[in-house]
């Protein structure tokens, strides 16, 4: 029984061992609230990812739970997002049908195969790859799919059926049908889409004004989007809109719960998903681990983000067992969890734990709500999910970064999502290779009175006559060497009569072995043409390693522990000349 005991304490989350009492009211009146409100969402992300619609309130059961007890935010929720709906569609709508068993199968696939990525990832404590992709690369491809969703969402909204062999033909073929829209499907969709956007930027300021506080407020705004779904599934009802006037609803939603699926992917799937699934990886990681971290920043709490990885990673591998479709975590989801007042991860298991009952017995009810209200919702995040603070942020303080975002938005709008992040990555990859290659270096003198050295053309500095100091703020390596020997010659070029090159390698971390002979070839040549050449503030790293090759026991000059240091010596040296001069 002991054993028994341990293995159960061992197995139970922290948070759950030592759960807090006194937060067991708001859990469960936020686990009661998130799922009534998450319903309309799951169901409209199952749609846009090309699945039946109660798949989206089948992923938000287990793997809900999953992440619940395996995760590290207390407050983060998973489910069914945007983003992943968006990629599974679009990764799967060329390989079968949306809707068959065979497209079923393969979301269960990608699934299956991007959860066990990403638990590998935690367990492993790979935690740090989710910083492979950097914001502007991150907010190209959120950007860009975010115009993916609003694309395909509009024939929803508008009753019409583009088509198109790629996203631009569909969206041309869409504007050509706009006048052709079905009456009744615009009107429904568009008075949803109105509203919904009415709510999201201005319906919290109008309650603050009339005297209710912001968190009362921030309730309302949420809960309008189960209120605009109802009224428009009441409007479907009453007018039979489905049935007179041709109306797109939800249909038939399997009610009961399936049971789990245990299955291994063929090898011709895995071949074929692998790297989609590892983009899903990539995107999940980032997305997760950053909100999991604004969560804790604003509650004053820590993630772990390897535990994170296992969370998330466990929770796919439920998915692709039971529902079948990738889950994230989602930022209006988690908003809606925070916003109910959630306190723990038990809030969220109640949420799972109360989808039992509404997937059993209550999701016919959901059966009339229009296809156009549910594209009017998707569409109103997807808005938000654009994000042109960040591109003129990035413009603004960096063209290099304002082009890889352009650069991943436009390449999952005209090649893909897999594409598109390519061209993101590379871009990022181009810059940093172009910024080390053309490394910042600067000619330096000390400011008057202080110990300091600063760049002679920004600061008021003191030289030394025939003494040169010169700071290079970058890495040397084999790929920026050649620059960094055109600039040295150039400024040796530019001050005649220097005796005594001194190169400040306080911002220098590394040297490889090109950078070493390069460096030593140099200074022979500076021998033979009556200079010396000094190194000032080297790290101790590097140092360590220089201390082992021909350049350091043939250096002409000498070693310093600083710049300050070395100017100190070489002006006492000038000094003594003059006087002996004079």
């Amino acid at each position: 029984m002991s054993i028994v005991s341990t293995l159960i304490s061992k197995l139970t989350p922290d948070w759950l061992a030592h759960y807090p009492k006194e937060k067991l009211g708001a859990d469960i009146a936020a686990g009661l609230i998130v799922t009534i409100l998450v319903i309309p969402q799951s169901l409209a992300y199952a749609l846009l990812a090309g699945l039946p619609p109660q798949l989206g309130l089948y992923v938000s059961i287990f793997p809900v739970i999953a992440y619940a007890l395996l995760g590290s935010s207390r407050v983060q929720a998973v489910g069914p997002v945007a983003i992943t709906a968006i990629m599974t569609f679009s990764v799967l709508s060329p390989l079968a049908a949306p809707g068959s068993p065979a497209y079923i199968g393969l979301a269960a696939s990608l699934a299956l195969l991007s959860g066990l990525m990403v638990l590998a990832c935690g367990l492993l404590r790979l935690g740090f790859l989710s910083q492979l992709l950097s914001r502007p690369v991150n907010s190209g491809f959120i950007s860009g799919s975010a115009v993916l969703i609003l694309i395909s969402q509009a024939k929803h909204l508008l009753g019409v059926s583009p088509q198109g062999d790629s996203n631009w033909a569909m969206f041309l073929d869409l504007l050509y049908k706009i006048p052709h829209s079905a009456g009744p499907t615009l009107a429904i969709g568009l008075s949803a889409l109105v509203v919904l956007i009415f709510v999201k930027s201005r319906l919290s300021g109008l309650l603050q004004r009339a005297g209710l506080n912001a968190g009362s407020a921030a309730f309302i705004v949420r809960l309008m989007p189960l209120v605009v779904v109802l009224a428009g599934t009441l409007t479907v009802v009453h007018w039979q809109l489905d049935r007179l006037h041709g109306v797109v609803v939800v249909g038939s939603i399997v009610e009961g719960l399936p049971g789990f699926a245990f299955f291994l992917p063929d090898s011709a799937t895995i071949k074929t998903l692998i790297i989609p699934a590892f983009v899903m990886t990539l995107i999940g990681m980032v997305q997760n681990i950053s909100m999991a971290q604004a969560l804790a920043i604003k509650r004053r709490e820590r993630i772990d983000a390897n535990a994170e990885l296992v969370g998330l990673g466990a929770a796919n591998v439920v998915a692709g067992f039971y529902g079948g479709m990738p889950v994230g975590g989602g930022l209006s989801r988690s908003a809606v969890n925070v916003a109910a007042g959630a306190q723990t991860p038990l809030a969220s298991i109640i949420s799972a734990t109360t989808m039992i009952a509404v997937v059993a017995g209550a999701a016919h009810w959901f059966e009339r709500l229009p296809l156009a209200v549910l594209a009017a919702a998707i569409m109103t995040a997807a808005f938000s999910m654009i994000d042109l603070r960040a591109f003129r942020q990035a413009w603004a303080y960096d063209r290099a970064d304002g082009l890889a975002l352009l650069g991943t938005a436009g390449g999952v709008l005209l090649f893909g999502l897999e594409i598109g992040i390519g061209i993101g990555v590379l871009l990022s990859i181009a810059t940093l290779l172009f910024r080390a290659s053309v490394p910042h270096i600067a000619v330096v003198g000390r400011i008057p009175g202080s110990e300091h050295f600063r760049n002679v053309e920004r600061h008021g500095v003191e030289t030394i006559p025939g003494v040169l100091f010169i700071r290079i703020d970058e890495r040397l390596f084999f790929g920026n060497l050649g620059a960094v020997e055109l600039r040295l010659n150039q400024e040796l070029a530019n001050a005649a009569g220097i005796h005594d090159l001194v190169l400040v390698m306080s911002a220098v971390n590394l040297m490889d072995g090109t950078a070493v002979d390069v460096f030593a070839e140099m200074n022979r040549d500076l021998a033979e043409r009556g200079i010396r050449l000094h190194l000032a503030e080297v790290k101790g790293p590097i140092q360590d390693r220089l201390m082992r090759t021909t350049l350091w026991s043939t250096l002409s000059g000498h070693v310093f522990l600083s710049a300050n240091a070395a100017f100190e010596t070489l002006k006492e040296t000038a000094d003594q000349a003059v006087e002996r001069t004079a």
